[in-house]
């Protein structure tokens, strides 16, 4: 004891044989890698650089002596450093304790300001030389702490490496004191360096990519690694926010385990998991193979990067706050920012805005209304997500959490609400990876999807892909929802692309068991048989058109005549077209270009004119009138004696009957007839509308008077327009059946401006900074009925969107033959039968500028 400090009280002496020894059989003999492992590891180079510590600072005591007390009046000489006011201080990943074999000894020598600074010198001589005779790296520092905290004021990492500051032997006050500084500054600093912080992991990313997608990934600078754990513990101690913490810590370890393990196959100190090391790392964990390997670590780093982005989002929102209030007291105030806060349920003081029902908009992100009850509603995990999805906005960890723990499952098959709801999820564009992944954080994916999870973090060992298989499969309903417009049934299209690799979880062909799930998924999720037919068609050939156009003669009849018997018909052909595409730009920039598109393209073409040679399907093309129940007859019985509008709510009726019994309807059926008159269409659409009421489909047919009379003796002056709807309510509850007709006698007299009160009501709500979707596409369909031109509109549904059409073909001067209204997920696919004034199809001409006209009121 030298001053009353004890500098060997940390030392525990030298291993028996050596520290070099006892490092190799701890390594190499005791124990597999872990954290217990790394934890020894630790312990043993504490005890001794403790002794070296100890012994150097023993022989600077017997070199430079004690000096004696000076005479009255004449200043005090400097003390030797060993005497009083030094310490080894372990910083860095060795301050945390994660000792990897080959890991570098982050050591600072702290010292007071009293210090000799030769003592100092032969003190760190006397720790250095041992370590680098040893062939160990060392990342050194000589401070006091003053100077230890000027550096970390200039240089971000340093400051990152003090933050894990941990005593090892010495003076264990000035740690103490080191740390508590450290603390402080970093604290009162936060604003300032936390940004910096985070342009130092964008820089990362952006030069190693991310590790949870790489084939050689990093495992300490790639996003999703060690890095990136060291900044969340970084921003935790900064008291602005916390990263979530279920499964980091695993995370964390697994991430270790694997380093540790590839430092002793490879004898370096490196970080990079190559091709050619990763059979062996795989073996020495215990683990089948590489690809088992690829797994566990993309798993890991999934987690991490999933925790970091949600706690950078929430040290925005905090930095936001403190910067509208100008100041620190509001946070200061309370202590940590969030507390007397519900997670996950919107707040009595933050904005709100309505999303869907149970869902809001709050600080940003989507989170559960008040008034949500999850364990009542087993459709809101979906309809939060898609409703995330739909606005651009991250779908609140806290909302996701109370999702997953209260929601009861959904009924198999799923209620309709439900596909509907996941099928606007999937067609929501780009946004949908980020809520996709917040689902699977709390595995809310495997819950509804149970195939799911064989394809989960699956590497792909091609240099063609980018992703892992299920990133793909989510990145190809992207791309997919991009190219909706093509297509008839936009809903089996997005479906199709995110199950079209799901067999790659199995043995064998990956197509032809994809097959056999993806009918399995289809029925579970509700659809109808022959819709689950065409979903697992798809999935079967999703490879058929671009392998038959790379490697077959298409000049041959027999390479064109197979292809049309495995696609069988014009629609399948057109789906299987899209998902081709979206297949190749989801790959990556090598799967898809202008030479393999042309090639596929002309393959469509030809196969196309062989399924021609079978009428196509469409519908209503016996005849305007057919199909009419008798309950609508009476209808437009009523309408025809009254002269105006008679409408009837009622129950929804199935939308078919998938396998395993009958779903649920979307929403309520609305009939409404009215003697043929102009500007109908827009004028109910536009009520229905302002109503807030989705039409989920719609069908439009004109009845002549007699099949409109019903056997009755009625006077009439013309035919009868019969509307039939199926409804629901964004949010709230239905209106009556009186309010809406007495908005649609307002619509019809002219005394209730649709177009206006709609165009208020957009200004009135904030713009979202959502996904542009991909533009509206109108087409006349060429030959699809003799009786009418069939006009094709495929847009994006939005409030008032079939006003708009309605206007448009109003304003064009055409009369609607019928309509066929369909929503599928957030795409509107609708189909107008169009003649002229004296009854005939329009000239081509003529149908060209109707649907020019239409095109532009979409914008």
């Amino acid at each position: 004891m030298t001053d009353g400090v004890d500098i060997t009280a940390d030392a525990a002496g030298p291993p028996p044989g050596g520290y070099a020894a006892a490092r190799t059989r701890l390594l190499r003999q005791e124990t597999p890698s872990g954290p217990g492992r790394r934890a020894a590891l630790a312990r043993l180079t504490d005890d001794w650089l403790a002794a070296l510590f100890t012994a150097s600072a023993a022989d600077a005591v017997t070199r430079n002596g004690t000096p004696a007390d000076p005479p009255p009046g004449e200043p005090r000489a400097p003390r030797p450093a060993p005497r009083r006011g030094a310490a080894l201080v372990a910083v860095g990943g060795y301050g945390r304790g994660e000792l990897s074999p080959r890991s570098d000894l982050d050591l600072l020598l702290l010292h007071d300001e009293t210090a000799d600074p030769k003592a100092v010198a032969a003190l760190a001589d006397g720790i250095w030389y041992p370590v680098w005779d040893l062939g160990l790296a060392l990342d050194h520092s000589v401070r006091t702490t003053a100077q230890a905290r000027t550096t970390a004021r200039e240089d971000l990492k340093v400051q990152l490496g003090l933050l894990d500051a941990r005593h090892i032997a010495g003076d264990p006050s000035l740690t103490t004191a080191l740390r508590t500084a450290v603390l402080a500054d970093w604290r009162n600093q936060a604003p300032k360096r936390l940004p910096e912080l985070r342009a130092l992991g964008d820089e990362r990313t952006r030069r190693h990519g991310e590790l949870q997608f790489l084939l050689e990934p990093d495992l300490k600078e790639a996003h999703g690694g060690l890095r990136d754990l060291t900044a969340l513990r970084a921003v935790a101690a900064s008291w602005l926010a916390d990263a979530p913490r279920e499964g980091l810590a695993e995370a964390r370890t697994r991430l270790l385990d694997t380093r540790d393990t590839l430092h002793l196959a490879t004898g370096r100190a490196t970080d990079r998991l190559a091709l050619q090391e990763q059979d062996q790392v795989a073996a020495d964990l215990g683990l089948a193979d590489a690809d088992a390997l690829l797994r566990r670590v993309y798993e890991a780093a999934r987690t991490v990067a999933y925790a970091d982005e949600v706690t950078w989002r929430e040290v925005g929102r905090v930095l936001r706050a403190r910067s509208a209030r100008g100041g620190l007291r509001g946070l200061l105030t309370g202590g940590r920012p969030g507390r007397g806060r519900t997670p996950g349920v919107s707040g009595d003081t933050a904005e709100r805005t309505p999303l869907a029902e149970g869902v809001v908009e709050q600080d940003g992100e989507a989170v559960l209304a008040r008034a949500a009850r999850p364990q009542q509603d087993p459709v809101l995990p979906l309809r939060a997500a898609a409703a995330a999805a739909q606005a651009g906005l991250p779908l609140s960890p806290h909302a996701v959490r109370r999702l997953a723990t209260a929601a009861r499952p959904l009924p198999v098959p799923w209620p309709a609400e439900a596909r509907e709801q996941f099928v606007t999820l999937l067609g929501a564009g780009p946004p949908v990876v980020g809520v996709w992944e917040a689902l699977e954080a709390e595995g809310l994916i495997t819950r509804l999807l149970p195939d799911w999870e064989r394809v989960r973090c699956r590497p792909q060992r091609n240099a063609v892909h980018r992703w892992t298989v299920d990133r793909h499969c989510v990145e190809t309903a992207v791309r997919a929802g991009a190219l909706s417009r093509r297509v008839g049934r936009p809903d089996l299209l997005l479906v199709a692309a995110l199950l079209h690799d799901i067999g790659k979880g199995w043995p064998g062909d990956h197509s032809t068991t994809g097959e056999v799930i993806a009918r399995d998924v289809a029925a579970r999720i509700g659809f109808g048989p022959a819709d689950t037919r065409t979903v697992a068609a798809l999935v079967r050939h999703h490879l058929l058109l671009v392998e038959t156009a790379t490697r077959r003669d298409l000049d041959d009849p027999a390479t064109v005549q197979k292809v049309a018997d495995a696609v069988g018909s014009p629609e399948t052909l057109g789906l299987l077209h899209a998902l081709t595409e979206a297949d190749a730009l989801a790959t990556g920039p090598a799967a898809w270009s202008a030479w393999r598109a042309s090639l596929v393209t002309d393959l469509v073409r030809r196969v196309a004119a062989v399924l021609a040679g079978e009428p196509p399907r469409h519908p209503d093309d016996s005849g305007p009138s057919t199909g009419t129940e008798p309950g609508q007859r009476r209808l437009a019985a009523q309408a025809l004696s009254t002269g105006g509008p008679v409408l009837s709510l009622s129950p929804g009726t199935p939308e078919g009957a998938p396998v395993g019994g009958e779903p649920e309807p979307v929403g309520v059926e609305l009939h409404i007839a009215v003697p043929e008159r102009a500007g109908l269409l827009p004028a109910a659409a536009g009520v229905l509308a302002l109503h807030r009421l989705a039409v989920r489909s719609a069908d439009l047919r004109l009845l002549e008077p007699a099949a409109g009379r019903a056997g009755e003796e009625e006077e009439a002056d013309g035919p009868v327009l019969l509307l039939s709807w199926r409804v629901a309510a964004e949010y709230g509850s239905l209106p009556d059946a009186a309010r809406l007709r007495a908005d649609l006698l307002r619509a019809l007299d002219g005394s209730l401006d649709i177009a206006a009160r709609l165009a208020e009501r957009e200004a009135a709500y904030p713009r979202r900074h959502g996904v542009r979707p991909p533009p509206p596409r109108v087409t006349v369909a060429p030959a699809a009925s003799r009786h009418a031109t069939v006009l094709e509109v495929r847009a994006q549904d939005a409030p008032g969107l079939l006003h708009r059409i309605g206007r448009a073909l109003e304003e064009a001067g055409v009369r609607l033959r019928s309509a066929h209204i369909s929503t599928l997920g957030a795409n509107a696919v609708d189909a107008f039968y169009l003649t002229g004034s004296d009854g005939a199809p329009l000239p081509g001409g003529r149908a060209a500028e109707v649907a020019r006209a239409v095109q532009s009121a979409l914008g």
